[in-house]
């Protein structure tokens, strides 16, 4: 077999259609001695074969002539389909035509069904040794390379094609059908079976299944990949094949998972907080943006380069994260003559803040770096509370010792009477700048709170999307549950047009409207997407919404104030307010507290620090028992 695969591998094309020609020259007295074993007399076969001695070799030439010109040497041995048939069909004719006009010139006539029964012979045997010829080349490269056997799901339309295509494939065996019409399986089809669905554990064991191709273009997204999950849990890497209609650009083939404008999301206008002519203070300053590299870090570079500062210095505790910001921002920067700075540290370490701040005289901080995910900081919460509370204490205090003219701390509505450690760790961040704010007259400390930031990393709308991508299902804690949202433009807008209004201690909100349903959320982005809710009233829908239940200390409603009273500010949208602090005592011994819980790595000492100083964070609040709904 080895020597037979190395010949056929040396062959050229023209020696290959050499043979075929040949094949079809062979057939002639092939044919023509088998007709007349059946349709003479056996006494007068050697009369007959006497006087083909001369139109024999002259109907060979003439075959070998026609089938030259119809071009059937030509046809490959697996393209052969209905077309390549009609062709051997019409050679076989004027083969038989041909020999008619032979047998009359030497006047050895036969009776005319013997010609009829020649054409038909020749044509099978033609068809024949095509098909021994190439059930000889795929045993040959089979032998060298073997086939990997496929189940193939759906026996529709495009689940037979798949087959018919696959059926001469060098290296690729389809075994069966699966079909989920009970109309369907038991039957044969194209010369596979028809399975169950429901037994393709004993397939793909039996048969020696590994991969199953998915045939089934009509099927929503969802839908397919729910089969695919199922399927792959019997070891089979699983592949979906879209409609021939679909690649040959009959029919659309569309990515359904398309991104949706975040403010698409809101159920409300978006809020456009133009900037003041100055460019919000910006203009000509040096500004520094912690934690610039995030979704919401990277939104402020963005706008904050809008305003022409000299300076923007991008710090970032991540390296990928710096790189792409950097690279990003680098044509912004270089269209309004902005230096870009980059600086790779944690704002935890005092000795590289204070360098920067003194090496390029910062005059303005936009503090965004935090860590915000709420399962992973209860999960971490020592280093959680090191980082967003340690960190903004000594970004804080060395913004105050450098003369910085401004610091705005990013801050979040899961601050106000938190239920988990983020939501602690945000709001004595907050104290911490209420107390610099109180005793730095040179320097301006905020605050701008944030509800849930549409399509920010970690955010509802990714995660979702995510698991529409899977096939659902889409998860939530609790139907009731709502939340504030706006989109990531108007969150750095609100920041940049308050941080304007600061005076010293304030609070900034933005009117956000009525909070929204997440289960509303949900049915929007999965509508958004093209695709139905599978409940039961809908059974037949492509995405199912599963409620896991409310965990202990999550909230139904988020809040954005702690206090009642608020006062409104140059803009219609945003409001502010000056919420009760901690004197400078209680801020020093919560921070003394948490460092020395810090250097000896007690967690409960960390989360006693917030039980202690932030109100709502307290009894009842259970360590790893806390998460959240987006």
């Amino acid at each position: 077999m080895n020597l037979l695969f190395r010949i056929l591998n040396a062959l050229s094309r023209p020696q290959r259609r050499g043979i075929l020609l040949g094949v079809d020259v062979a057939v002639v007295p092939l044919a023509y001695v088998f007709t007349l074993a059946v349709q003479q007399r056996l006494e007068t076969i050697p009369t007959f074969l006497a006087n083909a001695v001369l139109i024999l070799p002259l109907l060979m030439v003439l075959t070998a002539g026609i089938s030259t010109f119809l071009g059937i040497p030509n046809i490959r041995l697996n393209s052969y389909d209905m077309r390549g048939m009609g062709r051997v069909a019409l050679l076989s004719l004027l083969v038989a035509m041909c020999n008619v006009a032979l047998h009359q010139v030497a006047q050895a006539q036969l009776n005319g069904g013997t010609y009829v029964v020649f054409g038909i012979v020749y044509f099978v045997f033609s068809g024949f040794c095509r098909i021994f010829l190439l059930e000889l080349t795929l045993a040959i490269y089979r032998h060298q390379q073997p086939r990997r056997r496929v189940l193939i799901y759906g026996a529709g339309t495009t689940g037979m094609q798949l087959a018919r295509a696959l059926a001469s494939h060098d290296s690729i065996e389809p075994v069966a059908f699966v079909d989920d019409s009970p109309a369907l399986q038991g039957l044969t089809v194209i010369g596979l079976p028809v399975l169950r669905p429901v037994d393709i554990a004993g397939i793909v064991r039996d048969r020696n299944i590994r991969r199953v191709l998915l045939a089934m273009p009509s099927l929503s997204q969802p839908k397919r990949m729910q089969i695919a999950r199922r399927l792959e849990k019997n070891n089979v890497e699983v592949q979906a094949l879209p409609s021939f209609a679909q690649l040959i650009g009959e029919e659309a083939l569309l990515d359904k998972l398309v991104p949706i404008p975040p403010a698409q999301l809101l159920g409300r206008k978006a809020v456009q907080a133009d900037q003041p002519a100055d460019g919000a203070g910006l203009a000509g300053r040096s500004v520094l943006v912690s934690g610039g590299g995030g979704s919401i870090g990277l939104e402020l570079c963005r706008q904050v380069l809008g305003c022409k500062p000299t300076t923007l210095v991008i710090f970032e505790i991540s390296e990928y994260a710096l790189y792409e910001a950097e690279k990003a921002l680098q044509p912004l920067a270089e269209e309004v003559g902005a230096q870009i700075v980059p600086i790779l540290g944690s704002v935890t370490e005092p000795r590289l803040v204070r360098r920067v701040l003194h090496d390029h005289g910062t005059d303005v901080i936009l503090h965004a770096a935090a860590y915000k995910h709420v399962p992973m900081v209860e999960t971490n919460p020592l280093v959680g509370m090191a980082n967003n509370v340690l960190g903004t204490w000594t970004l804080a205090r060395e913004a105050r010792k450098a003369g910085v003219a401004r610091f705005i701390l990013i801050s979040s509505d899961k601050a106000v009477r938190p239920t988990n450690v983020m939501g602690a760790s945000k709001r004595l961040a907050e104290l911490v700048v209420q107390d610099m704010a109180n005793r730095s007259p040179d320097t301006v400390f905020a605050m701008v709170r944030f509800g849930n930031v549409l399509g920010s990393s970690g955010s509802v709308i990714p995660l979702f999307q995510e698991q529409i991508a899977r096939g659902g299902p889409v998860t939530l804690t609790h139907h009731e549950v709502t939340r504030y949202f706006m989109t990531l433009e108007e969150a750095v807008s609100l920041v940049l047009t308050a941080g304007s209004f600061a005076r010293g201690g304030e609070v900034f909100v933005l009117d956000m409207g009525k909070p929204k349903k997440i289960i509303d959320l949900a049915r929007q982005v999965i509508s958004d997407q093209g695709y139905s809710v599978r409940d039961e009233t809908h059974p037949e829908g492509d995405i199912e919404i599963q409620v896991t239940g409310l965990r202990p200390g999550e909230k139904l409603h988020e809040e954005l104030l702690i206090g009642e009273g608020h006062i409104t500010t140059p803009h219609e949208k945003i409001f502010c307010a000056h919420e009760a602090s901690l004197s400078e005592i209680e801020v020093a011994a919560a921070i003394r507290s948490l460092r020395e819980a810090v250097a000896t790595g007690n967690d409960d000492a960390a989360l006693a620090v917030a039980r202690r100083w932030v109100e709502g964070y307290g009894a009842g609040v259970v360590r790893g028992e806390t998460a959240e709904i987006v």
